[in-house]
């Protein structure tokens, strides 16, 4: 994916020692190190964080839930992950939205294919995992996910999604899957291009049953994401689902793909910013609070 070799740029380097990957949520990709000076650490005060297991069947998908400690009924956000999977910077959004009063999970969606965050070469990463992922397992680890965060006592009827890159994609994807979405917010997701058996639709082509109304966040400098792509979409959404017709993009003018990662050289703090205020807005509007 060209957007995030562009973005992998060099930056200021921390000691890698403390960027070590041992469980989900926990260091930093490989592929991503070394991390930037900004990079932002949320408190986990006052949370329960950490690992936790979702069962898909047979199979037991990691996952990292962070949620305000004895809280109940904690409306659910789904964090999706970039290709680099579950690491820290999207630990970090979790607990942002537990800081807010939600319970947020962000589950391993690639971890039946590999282990994204050990690969430090992002062409092997996206030959050898990313490009093996079925969109319909990844469905279903999420209908999974909702129906775990329900046993957990978090309020399911207040679900949202959101997603970074890959699960840019993956957030439009879900909302015109699953009924129990009420709002999504898309950062850079691709919309249309190539399909094949794993992937064999994009969010352009399921417009007429979107469930939920969709923010989408971009970068008019967003090499990998044309806004010829956006137009489109824009246009099919106008005719798609009363819940499409509803969705709204936020361009950012100068900004590039991974605007909201602060970690990587990629980061535009204003537009980041911006784009959170945004999302949060978005879901409190739209019936996930």
């Amino acid at each position: 994916m060209q957007q995030e070799l562009d973005s992998l740029a060099p930056c200021k380097d921390f000691d890698r020692r403390d960027f070590v990957r041992t469980a989900v949520g926990a260091g930093f990709a490989a592929a991503v190190l070394p991390v930037s000076a900004q990079t932002i650490k949320t408190s986990s005060e006052g949370l329960q964080t950490g690992e936790v297991f979702v069962p898909v069947g047979d199979f037991k998908m990691p996952a990292y839930r962070a949620v305000k400690a004895g809280a109940k009924n904690a409306p659910v956000v789904l964090v999706i992950s970039e290709i680099f999977g579950v690491h820290e910077h999207i630990a970090d959004v979790a607990r942002r939205f537990a800081q807010l009063g939600y319970m947020a999970i962000a589950p391993e969606l690639f971890v039946r294919q590999g282990d994204a965050g050990s690969y430090g070469e992002i062409s092997k990463l996206m030959s050898e995992v990313v490009s093996e992922v079925p969109d319909t397992q990844v469905m279903g680890d999420l209908d999974a996910t909702v129906a775990w965060a329900k046993t957990q006592g978090a309020d399911t009827s207040k679900l949202g999604i959101t997603g970074f890159c890959w699960g840019g994609r993956i957030t439009w994807l879900y909302a015109e899957h699953s009924p129990g979405v009420k709002a999504a917010v898309a950062w850079y997701g691709r919309l249309l291009g190539p399909t094949n058996p794993l992937q064999p639709s994009h969010p352009i082509d399921g417009v007429d049953h979107l469930h939920a109304p969709v923010l989408g966040l971009y970068g008019g400098a967003d090499t990998g994401i044309p806004l010829e792509t956006v137009d489109k979409m824009k246009a099919a959404l106008a005719h798609g689902s009363p819940a499409a017709r509803r969705s709204v993009f936020r361009v950012y003018p100068d900004a590039p793909h991974a605007f909201h990662a602060d970690y990587r050289p990629s980061y535009d703090r204003q537009a980041a910013e911006d784009g959170w205020k945004r999302c949060v807005d978005w879901f409190k509007s739209n019936g996930v609070a």
